[in-house]
């Protein structure tokens, strides 16, 4: 129905059966957006989850490496472990400086927290993260991390060096000309 104003311009009379009809579906439609949207954080939250374990199980393994190329490489007298994480970038132990790692690598479970260090007789043979989330992956780890599987927290990953286990394929040059 049309009704004419003083002003000469027509306008709509609604019924008042009609009023707020808009509004409630308005509001349906936000409803149904946000259950849309907590689904697909869910999803976004754990696939970057799984790439932060796949970071951690990488620098872990790095580090591991790296600490075995620190005690093979000992240039005479009784192999050592480092005393401090910096001792694998900066290894001063030779006229040359070695790099057994290009940098310290963070953490990148527990972000801003430091490594957990593995010590024996105040020499670091292993790292790992001081995160106490639950992890989400559970199988397909490399034999040596089988352990792994069982952990109920982060902190259980430890990427130890044992000597011996680093194999003629991983070794890797570790010289650099400063």
């Amino acid at each position: 129905m049309e009704v004419a104003m003083l002003t000469g311009k027509k306008t709509l009379n609604l019924d008042y059966k009609n009023k707020g009809f808009t509004y409630i579906g308005l509001l349906a439609i936000i409803v149904i957006a946000g259950i849309g949207l907590t689904g697909v954080s869910v999803v976004w939250h754990q696939d970057m989850q799984r790439e932060r374990e796949k970071e951690l199980l990488f620098i872990g393994e790095q580090f591991r490496l790296a600490i075995g190329h620190y005690y093979e490489d000992t240039p005479s007298g009784v192999k050592q472990f480092p005393k401090k994480l910096e001792d694998l970038v900066i290894d001063n132990r030779f006229p040359v400086v070695r790099r057994h790692l290009r940098k310290l690598y963070s953490d990148p479970i527990g972000r801003n927290k430091p490594w957990g260090l593995v010590t024996q007789q105040g020499q670091i043979i292993g790292v790992y993260s001081l995160s106490v989330q639950t992890p989400t992956k559970k199988s397909g780890f490399e034999p040596m991390y089988e352990s792994f599987k069982t952990a109920s927290e982060y902190s259980d990953w430890k990427f130890i060096y044992s000597p011996g286990t680093i194999t003629s394929n991983t070794l890797i040059t570790s010289q650099s000309a400063e």
